[in-house]
């Protein structure tokens, strides 16, 4: 059985509240993720809860785009979205760790975004499931490190 939930965490040599309005600033996802390019907020629209914005994403099988409402936005705290209404959600939550903050991104493939894969993929729905679950495995640490390298720089 593959895993549906994740999270890893790391040092970051920043205060809490300003890695917050970094991180938050999901404009800035396209530097930091492996498959995740770019991301834009719908018009006028930023990082609070009811927000929506638009992400795209590459592997080089595919380029797909995806439609996100963020369900958490609390300063220095959390930062959440999910994915296609429900599919698939992503956090990231910040504490605060000595001189900067202990930053975890967590990610959860829904059991709506099971049902939702296995309807467009049939037969291909557990493979490609597992194949988003492992870019999830190798994708948060190699965000993480690249979001701490763009804080502390």
């Amino acid at each position: 059985m593959v895993d549906l939930k994740m999270s890893e965490s790391i040092h970051v040599a920043v205060a809490p509240d300003e890695l917050y309005a970094l991180v938050s600033d999901v404009t800035r996802m396209g530097q930091w993720s492996p498959i995740c390019k770019a991301c834009w907020w719908d018009e006028g629209d930023g990082p609070r809860v009811g927000a929506w914005f638009t992400g795209r994403n590459e592997t080089p099988e595919r380029t797909w785009e995806t439609r996100s409402q963020v369900v958490a936005a609390e300063p220095a705290r959390i930062f959440a979205w999910e994915v296609n209404d429900g599919w698939v959600h992503w956090a990231y939550s910040f504490e605060p760790d000595g001189d900067g903050t202990r930053l975890t991104e967590s990610w959860e493939f829904l059991p709506k975004g099971i049902a939702g894969f296995h309807e467009r993929y049939g037969a291909e729905a557990e493979a490609q499931i597992e194949q988003r679950s492992e870019a999830a495995r190798t994708g948060i640490p190699a965000t993480l490190a690249a979001i701490k390298k763009a804080a502390e720089a």
